[in-house]
């Protein structure tokens, strides 16, 4: 799997603490912690419709990641939210988009590993492309990697680093083999995830009512992925057995579907590792379905908006909706509403204390 350029991403603004700068011309300093040692975290985060799909998530694990690496400063949640908003107004972006959010320790006073040579605040980078989910639809093919995935007493993946060079070099594995990833076990032998990705396997299913039970890797030498909360949460809610659990690759040779997940692909169907066919070798019945639900999901409705003339006619429920929240918060006096406008003079509604971000 190779991703493509894409021609609408030729000309970018990049967002470089708080600078809106052409692609061509962005830069960090060469003293940068990013540029020196990988020391960085970083977030991937998805537009769907003017809305950023489990925003607060993310922030929340950019800054746990942050305060585990000890960073002197970290840019408030307002702030950071506000770059991302300036950056895609600057793109006119506001559907299909992915935002590869990064925050470095900043730049040093002079070459070298210790942080305290920083001493002039973080560096908060937001690089919006175009971009569909990058994976095939029809099934990927896996290779099982040499490289092993560090325990946390080696370091912990909970910290969302961008020190990928492990998953660079199973990356590389799996390009030599004409393999889309590589699935990586930690160093006990055990399933982590890909290079790029969590795993899920289907066991004991029932095609006919895409039906089964779900084993996902526990958080050892993985990290906290939203997409993997998010389908253990369909799960829930869908009453499918779900578990988290030690898997070896013996599990995923047996299994009868397995699939990825991840901001950047989404739910991606495999469908062969190491040269082995999982399940039938096609797209299975329960990675449909959850595929179906999580999509649903994302574009769930967190807030109420209205086009201008130029744009779309709301549906009728959509308009219903709109009526009838105005009417109950005349009658009760309810939470007032806030109106604004954003960058293509939508007209814009929220609750007051509405914590998700739209565009």
């Amino acid at each position: 799997m190779l991703q493509k350029f894409d021609e609408r991403n030729r000309d970018l603004i990049v967002n470089i603490n708080g600078q809106l700068v052409h692609r061509d011309k962005a830069g960090i300093s060469p003293f940068d912690s990013a540029v020196q040692g990988g020391d960085a975290v970083w977030e991937g985060l998805r537009l769907y419709k003017g809305r950023i799909f489990k925003l607060h998530e993310h922030l929340d694990r950019l800054e746990r990641s942050a305060k585990a690496l000890s960073f002197a400063e970290i840019p408030a949640r307002e702030k950071i939210m506000e770059e991302i908003k300036r950056t895609l107004a600057a793109n006119k972006m506001r559907d299909g988009v992915h935002i590869r959010l990064t925050l470095t320790r900043g730049a040093k006073i002079t070459s070298g590993m210790d942080p305290r040579l920083n001493q002039s605040g973080p560096t908060l980078i937001v690089l919006a492309e175009h971009k569909a989910p990058v994976y095939a639809k029809t099934g990927l093919t896996l290779i099982t990697s040499k490289m092993r995935r560090p325990p946390p007493e080696v370091l912990d993946a909970r910290i969302h680093h961008a020190n990928l060079l492990n998953s660079i070099l199973a990356k590389i594995e799996a390009n030599n083999a004409g393999a889309d990833d590589a699935l990586m076990l930690d160093t006990r032998g055990f399933v982590a995830e890909t290079n790029a990705t969590h795993t899920f396997i289907v066991r004991n299913s029932d095609k006919s009512r895409a039906s089964g039970d779900l084993a996902t890797s526990r958080v050892v030498a993985c990290p906290e992925g939203i997409t993997r909360a998010t389908v253990i949460e369909i799960c829930a809610a869908e009453k499918i057995r779900c578990v988290e659990t030690d898997l070896s690759v013996v599990d995923v040779y047996g299994a009868e579907e397995m699939f990825c997940t991840g901001t950047m692909g989404e739910l991606a169907a495999v469908t062969k590792i190491d040269n082995r066919q999982i399940g039938d070798g096609k797209v299975g019945p329960m990675t449909k379905r959850l595929s179906e639900l999580y999509a649903k999901r994302t574009v769930a409705p967190g807030f109420l908006f209205i086009r201008n003339a130029a744009g779309p006619v709301l549906e009728g429920f959509e308009v219903l909706r709109i009526l009838l929240v105005i009417f109950l918060m005349i009658i009760f006096s309810g939470p007032k509403l806030h109106r604004r406008e954003n960058f293509r003079d939508d007209r814009l509604f929220k609750f007051a204390g509405e914590r998700e971000l739209l565009f």
